[in-house]
């Protein structure tokens, strides 16, 4: 519903959006990362638990905050029917469908994107893992050609790619 609510305001605002940028936005706006980073601005993590020793670290972890939107979104779906909350989904998501639309997809894509036009194919790799089990922090490789393009840390291993190509793209990899 989520997904559907994003791309059914895009193909209103931008009717003339080619359909691959279209996917890329919408992969980009409905990610883990940008659910959590829309609950954080709806101040959820404070609603979600009463329990103050385990409080913290569920109001903080992403996977948590991200389930929890939608949770709630999906709770006004089932109550409200979808022409009613359509809308005000998307303007939750009004500034990550405007940062995609300028900046572009995610930086994994981007890189991929790049490399693919120098016929080249970007895998990445994990360094390392530190931390106990829920609280963790990855390290992770670009590598492009067995020579490492970019290097990031992140709380989960997808995060720590991301960065990865974030640094390769910014270090110049093409």
């Amino acid at each position: 519903m989520l997904g559907f609510a994003v791309v059914s305001h895009l193909y209103e605002q931008y009717p003339d959006l080619d359909e691959g940028l279209l996917s890329r936005v919408r992969a980009d706006v409905v990610s883990r990362q940008r659910c959590a980073a829309v609950a954080r601005e709806l101040d959820l993590g404070a609603r979600l638990v009463s329990d103050q020793s385990a409080g913290e670290e569920l109001r903080e972890s992403t996977k948590v905050l991200a389930a929890t939107l939608e949770a709630v979104f999906g709770a006004l779906y089932l109550e409200y029917g979808i022409d009613e909350v359509r809308r005000p989904i998307a303007d939750a998501f009004r500034d990550a469908i405007e940062h995609s639309l300028e900046v572009g997809p995610d930086p994994k894509t981007r890189l991929q994107e790049l490399a693919a036009r120098h016929g080249k194919v970007p895998s990445y790799t994990t360094l390392g893992t530190e931390g106990p089990p829920h609280d963790r922090t990855f390290t992770a490789a670009a590598i492009i050609d067995a020579e490492v393009v970019g290097t990031g840390i992140g709380r989960s291993k997808k995060e720590a790619e991301q960065a990865a190509a974030q640094q390769a793209l910014d270090a110049g990899a093409f």
